[in-house]
């Protein structure tokens, strides 16, 4: 009897490191309510199914299947970047929102066919994402601006700037997480966009949900106006203004930074930087913030501000150092010739089409809507007077190599040797 007692355990130990084995080994998961494009379509497709396979119905299902196959269903789980580490901007071209990766790029669709969710406009909701394997991080959802069209590829600039929910590690029970948020003051169809970044590793995770708001209570309440702005970092061509914020009964989306009665910058937080300004001369500022419903606060009380003399002079080298067929590297030279630093650079130039960013180093570089914006790293945000900043990146191309024609250093066009 001892024998077969001894080839039993042995069964057992096998048969759970078997177990243990086929766990899955990265996080995975996506928001189930309101459900995401692939979550609706795999429920979509067990509707239809009458069996194990998955068959959908819904128009913009089938057409996702039809281009990507039936994997993605079976994966809904898995729409991730593995490396992504918070720069979902950087890396996620505009039109691939909903499926950043290959095998999700049939998510993408720009159609009005796709199964939605009906919300009520500011009622505070059970969110549920499912934990299919669970791991810390922050949760941020994001919602597509009034005026939004579903049947055009979703871009960044069409999600409102701040996020209407975030949570950092919510509640976890029964395979999900699940936390209460407020939902916008929103009417008729939108796109909820939400972003999962771990914090104990750079896999980020995405997910778009179709819904449909409707009834709520109109916000007709303008926020308070904001402090008055403090001005800071004053070069020839730039200044930074700083505001104590407003407050809001749903909360503030914009602010906006007006001379005179033409807005000179935007921004999502209390702080902008106020750009192309003419050297050794007066202005004046003032603050005004807005709501989802576009109510407009009392204007801020004014701030003045004299520029710097010096003329922001700056001027770039651009070379590529190695091409080959379909890619290529380049660097680029910053010289600031002026007589004062230019503080948290940005460069700006044209980004010739059916070339492609793929890697950078020595900045953060993105690309939207034809244009490259490159901004300097922690170490290197600051080019003093007299100094210079080097970057580079690699880009793939489907066509001639051209040079850009025409750089901007915080809004001064700069010479090209």
């Amino acid at each position: 009897m001892r024998k077969p007692i001894a080839l039993l355990a042995i069964a057992a130990a096998v048969g759970a490191l078997l177990v243990q084995t086929s766990a899955p080994a990265l996080a995975h998961g996506s928001m189930v309510w309101p459900g995401s494009r692939t979550y609706l379509c795999y429920q979509d497709g067990r509707a239809g199914s009458g069996g194990g396979d998955l068959q959908p119905t819904n128009p913009a299902c089938v057409a996702a299947v039809a281009q990507g196959g039936k994997q993605p269903l079976w994966d809904w789980y898995g729409n991730l970047i593995s490396n992504a580490a918070g720069r979902h901007r950087e890396i996620i071209p505009d039109g691939d929102l909903c499926g950043p990766t290959t095998k999700y790029d049939a998510y993408n669709q720009p159609r009005a066919d796709w199964p939605v969710t009906q919300l009520t406009a500011n009622a505070t909701v059970t969110l549920r994402y499912n934990a299919w394997a669970p791991h810390p991080g922050t949760w941020e959802q994001y919602v597509t601006k009034d005026g939004f069209d579903v049947t055009k590829p979703l871009k960044w600039s069409d999600l409102e700037p701040v996020p209407f929910d975030k949570i950092t590690n919510p509640p976890l029970g029964n395979g999900e997480y699940s936390w209460q948020a407020r939902l916008p003051n929103k009417s008729g169809r939108h796109i909820i966009y939400s972003l999962w970044q771990r914090s104990d590793s750079p896999e980020a995770f995405y997910s778009c949900s179709d819904v449909v708001f409707g009834g709520g209570v109109p916000d007709t309440q303008p926020p308070t106006a904001p402090g008055t702005p403090v001005a800071s970092s004053v070069t020839g061509s730039s200044v930074r203004l700083d505001w104590p914020a407003s407050s809001d009964n749903f909360g503030v989306t914009e602010y906006k930074v007006y001379r005179g009665d033409q807005v000179v910058a935007t921004s999502a937080t209390n702080s902008a930087t106020v750009r192309g300004l003419s050297s050794n001369t007066e202005y004046t500022f003032r603050v005004v913030a807005t709501d989802s419903a576009g109510n407009a606060s009392p204007s801020s009380a004014g701030v003045t501000v004299r520029t710097g003399s010096g003329p922001g002079a700056c001027t770039v080298t651009y070379t590529k150092p190695s091409t080959w067929n379909g890619g290529f590297t380049a660097n680029v030279k910053i010289a600031n010739g002026s007589s004062e630093a230019v503080r948290a650079w940005e460069l700006v130039w044209d980004f010739p089409a059916g070339q492609r960013l793929s890697q950078a180093w020595s900045s953060t570089v993105t690309v939207a809507d034809g244009k490259a914006t490159a901004k300097g790293a922690s170490w290197n945000a600051d080019i003093a007077a007299g100094g210079t900043a080097e970057f580079g990146f690699n880009a793939t191309t489907t066509g001639a190599v051209t040079d850009p024609v025409g750089f901007t250093l915080n809004g001064v066009s700069c010479a090209i040797p």
